[in-house]
C-alpha cells in the first residue's frame, strides 16, 4: 500500500500510556508536537488526586515539515504508526489544533472528555463566544447543565465539555 505524505499536522498513534514519553522525545528532537492534556480527579479509598491525562488516548499530534520529520517521529521509542484513512495519512487542520489548544486551556470549560462513539441526537446550535465561535455543537441535558459535543471531522472524534449556556446562540424562531 502506497500512502501519500503531505506536510502539516498528523496524528501519531503511540503505545498505551506512552503519550507523554513520545511527546517529550519529539520535543527533545526538535519536532513540533502537541499532546492535549486534561485534568481528572482520581478517587482512591483514602484520598482524591488531580491527575493529567491525554484527551485523546494513544494519540500525539505531530507537525511534519519534511519526510525526514516523518521518519524521525515514527522512529521514537513508543511510536507505532501514523493514523491513515485509505491511502491518505490523517491530517488535522491548523485551526483545529488551535481550537483544541484553546479548549483544553480555557478556565470556563470543565468536564472535558473525548469519545469516538456515537451520541444521542439532540438540539444543534452554534457557539457564539470564544475561540470555538461559529462551530456547530450538539446539546445534551445532563444534571441541569448544558453539555456540548464539538465534532472534529479530521479525527473521527467528538469532544464533550460543560460550557456556560451564554456561549450558545439562542434558537431561531420560525
Amino acid at each position: 500500500m502506497t500512502t501519500s505524505f503531505k506536510t502539516g499536522w498528523h496524528v501519531l498513534y503511540v503505545k498505551s500510556c506512552q503519550e507523554n514519553k513520545v511527546h517529550q522525545l519529539l520535543q527533545k528532537n526538535q519536532i513540533d508536537s502537541f499532546l492535549p492534556m486534561i485534568k481528572s480527579i482520581r478517587q482512591w479509598s483514602d484520598r482524591k488526586k488531580v491527575i493529567h491525562k491525554p484527551l485523546f488516548p494513544s494519540y500525539v499530534f505531530v507537525k511534519l515539515n519534511s519526510s525526514m520529520d516523518f521518519h524521525n517521529a515514527l522512529s521514537m521509542d513508543g511510536a507505532c504508526t501514523y493514523i491513515h484513512f485509505g491511502r491518505e495519512y490523517a491530517r488535522v487542520r491548523e485551526d483545529e489544533i488551535l481550537k483544541i489548544k484553546w479548549f483544553v486551556n480555557s478556565e470556563d470549560i470543565s468536564s472535558i472528555k473525548a469519545s469516538n462513539g456515537s451520541f444521542q441526537v439532540g438540539e444543534i446550535r452554534k457557539i457564539k463566544l470564544g475561540a470555538l465561535s461559529g462551530l456547530e455543537c450538539e446539546i445534551l441535558k445532563v444534571n441541569n447543565t448544558n453539555k456540548m459535543i464539538v465534532r472534529l471531522d479530521s479525527l473521527s472524534y467528538k469532544i464533550t465539555a460543560s460550557i456556560p449556556s451564554y456561549y450558545l446562540e439562542q434558537p431561531s424562531l420560525i
